[in-house]
């Protein structure tokens, strides 16, 4: 049954096809161990235990009738961003006292491809920061290493898969938020290009930065439930399923100007490991820095911007931390003509980036972190201005591919020696996530990251 909890959304499908399980048994299953795991971890605010087995046994009934839809009965884990009809979506805070009154655009589709809800995770304040700790709602913690953050702000549905809590989860990702908490977590972490799954109600939510998507722990698992969701291009899980062919792939090691950090040993050497394991797979994989520009402060603006956007729309501002009102404080100060510039910049900054794909580059790789991912408790009683720098300092990378919207993932990338994961970023051209998908698929079968579990959820 531990295996079972492990195996992910593609082997339950097949071994649901096959009359080997049903939906009851794996909801069951979950809900047993987020029972058993979820007090030392704290992934879930909510969890609609009957809910859900009502929803199982609806989608068993569906599937002996014929019924074969691309989610069907796989028990899935809503990050707490995202509405669910008659459910509160609280952003990580207590200033929300109304119930959502229809599903989100991606939830919508999520029921339409017969998943199973099994509850919504925690996220920090308003989605603010790269860790999971709230006033409200306590501290989240990383299943490898409870006294380190699972990440954000998808920590919650990252923890709860990294555990074998639910099949797969939805995360969003507005300056790195489903690629951190994978990284931290051990998992596959994609974000799709921007447009690519729909955001409704949000309209351009943190100016354009944010998106909506999967976390898993495997590739096709990620690919199947990107399939339930998005819009245009390529059958996801046609090309995780394929071979990537021989690519091209620049090393870009440098964080943009603006941040006064570099990468430590442990991650350049996951970033290293991860040339030369390319370079045997036949791929030709040369040193390229990026040309930055000023990327990083027009990023800075969209996001600080966007937390003073969030921050007015939320109904009792007053009952938000000291430092979440610090955050929004931050953003207020930044002037509408700073934000328009920023905007503006944006397709300037995308195309000197993307210069690296023009020179014949399929994919840029580059750290994920500048360091190991902080302990928990870390940032508490610091300022938003600190917090802000110590992010910053921790995390140069993921935050500027939100800006120019491409896509971008995050792909474990080995262990250190005390057993903690380690991961890099590849990104790629606008259109490219057929392109990640089949190159980490090839890095999974080399590398089996998902046969290894983290000690604290056996």
């Amino acid at each position: 049954m531990t295996d079972l909890a492990f195996a992910g959304p593609a082997e339950h499908i097949e071994l649901l096809e096959r009359g080997e399980t049903t939906s009851q048994e794996l909801t069951e299953l979950f809900l047993g161990r987020v029972e058993r795991h979820d007090p030392a971890l704290n992934a879930f605010r909510v969890v609609f235990g009957e809910r859900a087995r009502a929803e199982a046994a609806q989608a068993d009934a569906r599937r002996r009738s014929g019924d074969r839809r691309p989610l069907l009965g796989i028990p899935l884990a809503i990050k707490d961003d995202t509405d669910i009809a008659g459910e509160l979506t609280p952003h990580g805070t207590n200033a929300v006292d109304e119930p959502a009154r229809a599903d989100s655009e991606v939830v919508r589709r999520l029921r339409t491809a017969g998943a199973v809800l099994l509850g919504k995770t925690h996220v920090p304040e308003l989605e603010i920061t790269p860790f999971t700790e709230t006033p409200t709602f306590g501290i989240t913690r990383n299943p490898w290493d409870l006294q380190r953050t699972p990440g954000g702000s998808s920590g919650g549905s990252a923890a709860a898969v990294a555990a074998g809590l639910c099949s797969a989860a939805l995360g969003s990702d507005g300056g790195g938020s489903i690629r951190i908490p994978a990284g931290c977590c051990g998992l596959f972490g994609l974000k799709p290009q921007r447009g690519r799954v729909p955001t409704a109600p949000s309209v351009e939510p943190w100016h354009g930065l944010s998106t909506w998507g999967a976390i898993t722990r495997r590739v096709a698992d990620s690919a199947r439930f990107y399939d339930a969701i998005r819009d245009g291009g390529e059958s996801f899980t046609d090309a995780a399923g394929r071979e990537p062919g021989r690519l091209r792939i620049a090393i870009s090691r440098k964080p943009p100007p603006g941040v006064l950090t570099r990468a430590d040993a442990e991650q350049l050497g996951a970033l290293e490991g991860t040339a030369e394991l390319l370079r045997s797979l036949g791929h030709e994989v040369a040193d390229r820095e990026l040309d930055w520009g000023t990327v990083w402060p027009n990023f800075a603006t969209r996001y600080l911007r966007g937390i003073h956007a969030e921050g007015v729309r939320i109904p009792h501002p007053d009952r938000l931390a000291r430092r979440t009102r610090g955050f929004i404080r931050m953003g207020s100060l930044i002037p509408d003509a700073a934000l328009q510039r920023a905007r503006a910049q944006e397709a300037v900054d995308r195309e000197r980036i993307l210069g690296v794909y023009a020179e014949g580059y399929d994919v840029v790789m580059t750290p994920l972190f500048a360091h190991r991912p902080p302990k928990v408790m870390y940032h508490d009683g610091r300022s938003a201005f600190w917090t802000s720098n110590s992010i910053s300092r921790w995390l140069p990378y993921p935050p500027v591919f939100n800006h120019t919207g491409q896509p971008a993932a995050a792909v474990p990338a080995g262990f250190a020696g005390d057993g903690f994961p380690l991961c890099v970023q590849l990104v790629a051209p606008p259109d490219g996530e057929g392109v990640l998908l089949s190159l980490a698929a090839q890095l999974e079968r080399e590398r089996d990251w998902p046969a290894h579990r983290p000690p604290a959820t056996p």
